[in-house]
């Protein structure tokens, strides 16, 4: 009996310690998420999208559409005096209920941080790493399209 409760507490103190791990190295808090959705395109296409120049200091680049286990991710971000000042997903996964909460979770965040760190070096969402890791990919590739390094 006394193995069982020894077994038990083991188990139970291995749980919170799992539990209680951060998986995120961020310096700043997460906002809170909230009720903005993204545009959904309803065809995914492989090629990126051309580079739409507005000026030479302002100007819209949208990444390749990265093809994810739920479904394709596309990233548009725009670009003014050599910064990214905006991001947003133009494609997202949303063939799945379950899918479209994390994506209304996740996206608003991705999008926050491309723009505070200025790079594709961002922190994955707990939750949603194949919308992250699409994210990721599809920013990379609009970066590398604007000439940003």
């Amino acid at each position: 009996m006394r193995r069982i409760t020894m077994g038990l507490l083991a188990t139970l103190s291995s749980l919170v310690l799992l539990f209680s791990y951060r998986t995120s190295t961020s310096s700043h808090p997460t906002p809170a998420p909230t009720a903005t959705t993204s545009a959904v395109a309803t065809t995914a296409t492989s090629n990126p999208a051309p580079a739409q120049d507005v000026s030479l200091d302002n100007r819209t680049v949208t990444g390749t559409a990265v093809d994810t286990r739920y479904g394709p991710v596309q990233v548009q971000i725009t670009v003014s005096g050599g910064k990214i000042t905006a991001a947003t997903a133009t494609q997202v996964p949303d063939n799945i209920g379950r899918e479209r909460e994390i994506v209304a979770t996740a996206v608003p965040v991705l999008e926050q941080e491309t723009v505070q760190a200025q790079s594709a070096d961002i922190d994955m969402v707990s939750g949603a790493s194949y919308t992250s890791e699409g994210y990721v990919e599809s920013l990379q590739s609009a970066i590398d399209q604007a000439n940003l390094r």
